[in-house]
């Protein structure tokens, strides 16, 4: 399914099949494989629907990347970023009055025909998207170049008080800083795990920022 792709991606490499579509479980997130195997994901499907609908602007999450940001502003669409859930998405399309949001594991809002993810609705619409722009989704896996994206989950036992630490918020803005507007960073706390989720993406040095940041969540947690 769309959580676990690795077996489908096989499948279309070796029978040199065009793609392939994976759904999850109870069928509102679709993702795609390309003909390379490459897992074409919701930010993907975001940037190639935007495009061949004509969409004014998108609505993505805090945690899509980065690379999808950049890209549409380069097409002259805005973007904006809700907070994970489908929820948070429906309600910003509908503060900015757009009609196209999503998450990068393929849980995509058309609103225009449905006010939730529908997988089957999502790969149709996918689909007819690649047909009116041309090429196939390896073609657009290629147009969408993405940051490299670090994610880390550090435990802890007091979550607000390591969120509301006033070094944390100095060493993300310091972070972001040092990037130079060429690479970002999202700190916080897991809704259903005493864990603080650290992601950092970035063309380069994602990989160090993230660790000195999971290592400064886990010594505010022990003070």
């Amino acid at each position: 399914g769309s959580t676990h792709p690795e077996a489908l991606a096989r499948f279309v490499v070796e029978l040199d099949l065009d793609l392939g579509i994976a759904f999850d479980g109870d069928g509102d997130r679709v993702q795609f494989i390309d003909r390379k195997g490459r897992l074409f994901h919701g930010d993907h499907i975001l940037y190639l629907t935007a495009l061949a609908y004509g969409e004014k602007g998108v609505v993505g999450t805090v945690m899509s990347n980065m690379g999808l940001e950049v890209a549409l502003k380069e097409r002259g669409l805005a973007f904006h970023r809700a907070q994970v859930g489908d929820r948070y998405v429906l309600e910003m399309l509908k503060e900015k009055d757009l009609h196209l949001g999503g998450e990068p594991s393929g849980h995509v809002i058309f609103l225009r025909h449905h006010t939730t993810g529908d997988g089957l609705l999502t790969a149709l619409l996918t689909l007819k998207a690649l047909k009116a722009l041309g090429g196939d989704l390896a073609d657009w896996y290629e147009a969408l170049p993405m940051y490299p994206q670090v994610l880390l989950n550090v435990r802890v036992e007091d979550k607000a008080k390591v969120m509301g630490h006033p070094r944390l918020k100095e060493a993300v803005q310091e972070a972001e800083r040092r990037f130079g507007g060429l690479g970002r960073v999202n700190v916080r706390p897991s809704g259903t795990e005493p864990v603080v989720r650290v992601m950092v993406e970035a063309k380069e040095g994602a990989e160090a920022v993230a660790q000195e940041l999971a290592h400064l969540v886990a010594a505010l947690d022990r003070e």
